[in-house]
């Protein structure tokens, strides 16, 4: 086709060729630029926590299996997602209860946010689960939740669930009883896989870290030696990603995950990235301007930076961040891009 032909002959073109189930390219509209349908949003911990308290008298775990407030990005409604490719939710658990046994092909992460002796069992080994704590659940795994204290805990799940819906391959098995057996002693994979050094037989068993969890007090305390040693990151502050003890690489195959420290007075370059990022605030008060839009934030915040939008991020007093992006499965594609202001632009 032409551009000399008439409009109405290409209008005919179109229905005919619709009929086949077939659409011209170029009508297409989008689809060849960075970013995504997903806008900057904050949820304020202050409103959200009476919320999931009120939920408690409402409804049970076990009714419930896992009481979650689910985190939807106003830009991709009725999808339950926070990015096009990443899940995000807030789940309480109250003193003695136990949210069953299941297991899934998403992988699923656990960063608590306040509260004592709540525990997860993972693959037969018990974790005792405390603010500041990460916590892997590798896709697959049996894997409850209970609490054995005297408060409420609450913790902030993450998924990549969107990754097994556009594969198709989401899958979902509830095991027999509320709770898996106990099968591993406590702190079983710390042993085994925290000390920098593997049993010498070990072979992986997929991409997923064997390290079951990073205690807030060791990650923490790294963020504070490399922050002494400097320099300090004139975007990111001081920022380390967990790493996946056998290979180095991220804990999971599709997920990064991060802890950074943005000192008092902090006052960020502008950057971008494609990845979609999640942040809960750890420590600290700040603010995040994300395209013109500035955001406040305070201790357990999140909010949501989408794939290649401009933010810069700013601090009066210390900061602690832990966040979460999809960068891994980007890494591993080739797709992944930063553009830095006062660098060239970047990718993998």
């Amino acid at each position: 086709m032409t551009a000399t032909q008439p409009a109405p002959e290409l209008r005919r073109f179109s229905q005919d060729v619709a009929a086949l189930n077939t659409r011209p390219l170029w009508e297409r509209v989008g689809g060849t630029q960075p970013g995504s349908a997903a806008v900057p949003t904050l949820w304020r911990y202050a409103e959200l926590r009476p919320q999931l308290m009120r939920a408690i008298g409402l409804i049970t775990a076990h009714q419930a299996e896992r009481r979650v407030l689910m985190l939807e990005n106003p830009g991709l409604p009725g999808t339950t997602y926070i990015t096009n490719s990443l899940y995000c939710g807030l789940q309480v658990i109250a003193p003695g209860e136990v949210a069953p046994a299941h297991r899934h092909t998403p992988n699923a992460l656990r960063f608590i946010i306040e509260g004592e002796g709540a525990y997860t069992t993972v693959a037969g080994e018990r974790i005792a689960m405390r603010p500041g704590d990460f916590v892997v659940t590798p896709g697959w795994s049996w894997h409850d939740h209970g609490h054995a204290g005297i408060e409420p805990v609450v913790w902030l799940d993450a998924l990549d669930s969107p990754f097994c819906q556009f594969f198709g391959a989401t899958f979902r098995e509830n095991f027999p009883g509320d709770t898996h057996p106990v099968t591993r002693s406590h702190h079983d994979s710390a042993a085994r896989y925290g000390a920098g050094m593997l049993p010498v037989d070990y072979r992986p068993h997929g991409t997923d870290s064997p390290l079951l969890i990073y205690p807030y007090d060791r990650s923490r305390a790294a963020l504070a030696r490399v922050a002494a040693e400097g320099p300090v990151d004139p975007v990111h502050g001081v920022k380390l990603r967990y790493a996946n003890p056998v290979t180095g690489g991220h804990p999971f195959p599709t997920m990064a995950v991060f802890l950074q420290l943005l000192p008092a007075r902090f006052a960020g370059r502008t950057c971008r990235s494609t990845d979609g990022s999640v942040f809960n605030v750890v420590e600290g008060r700040g603010r995040i301007d994300i395209e013109g839009r500035v955001f406040p934030f305070e201790p357990h915040d999140v909010f949501v930076v989408p794939p290649w939008c401009l933010y810069h991020l700013e601090t009066d007093g210390q900061c602690v961040l832990f966040s979460y992006s999809d960068r891994a499965a980007q890494e591993r594609l080739g797709f992944w891009r930063e553009d830095v202001e006062g660098r060239n632009s970047a990718s993998v």
